[in-house]
């Protein structure tokens, strides 16, 4: 067991929030009881997952995608009316870390979704340093890597091959990052690995002939919030559970 305050504080210190420009506040989001024996993690505080968390005996929950973003109306009306009521009628703490979750060097999105693929991770690139560059096991051809991403993620990749390079060099960023796709092509990337794709990508990828793979913004992000769930469990002898709730974007 632990108190909803240590385990902010340890969250806070270990992720680094102070360090990130970000567009949402990173942190306790919903204030629930003060302690905290189980603890379920998810990749967004949707109604669906506050639910199944509350039913599974949750005293806190952890999660990559909050309730609360910049340039939001702020009123609590609607769906976001809903999601805080269930929170509160339960006493459920919500902790919440978008970009720091992303970019944490072990238990990251990205760092975890590296590990899912058995990449060798060697840098990092881009804005705040959030992308990460390394190598395949091996070289593999486009179709190879496309094939490893759905037997890894359990779902199609939309793929634009370039100019069909053998993959020596791949970098990645997970959830909406398709705006890395340069920064990842300076560094040196033959492919880029993202969750979403917007129309600028597929011509900058036949014009380089740099391979983009847009594998879902949700199952791209799937890695991050158990990772850390499990370990703070272990760290403060806390129950833990990881609730999938599936979303095909």
């Amino acid at each position: 067991m632990t108190t909803r305050d240590e385990l902010g504080s340890y969250l806070s210190t270990l992720l680094e929030i102070d360090r990130f420009k970000d567009y949402g506040p990173n942190g306790l989001q919903v204030e629930g009881k003060p302690a905290i024996r189980k603890l379920v993690s998810g990749v967004t505080a949707s109604l669906a997952f506050i639910e199944a968390a509350a039913a599974a005996g949750a005293d806190a929950l952890l999660v990559h995608h909050g309730l609360f973003w910049r340039g939001q109306d702020g009123r609590l009306t609607g769906w976001l009316k809903h999601r805080v009521a269930a929170l509160l009628a339960r006493d459920i703490s919500l902790f919440a870390y978008h970009l720091p979750l992303d970019a944490h060097p072990e238990h990251g999105n990205n760092a975890q979704f590296g590990a899912k693929l058995k990449f060798t991770a060697e840098e990092r690139f881009g804005e705040q340093q959030l992308g990460f560059l390394g190598r395949p096991p091996q070289p593999m051809t486009t179709a190879a890597l496309a094939a490893l991403l759905q037997f890894r993620l359990g779902r199609a990749t939309v793929m634009v091959e370039g100019d069909g390079r053998p993959i020596k060099r791949v970098a990645w960023c997970t959830g909406g990052a398709q705006g890395y796709f340069e920064a990842a092509i300076a560094a040196g990337a033959d492919a880029y690995l993202t969750g979403e794709i917007s129309e600028p990508q597929a011509h900058i990828a036949r014009e380089t002939g740099v391979a983009f793979y847009a594998c879902g913004h949700h199952a791209t992000e799937r890695y991050g919030a158990p990772a850390l769930g499990a370990h703070v469990a272990q760290l403060f002898a806390l129950e833990h559970e990881f609730i999938d709730v599936d979303n095909p974007a």
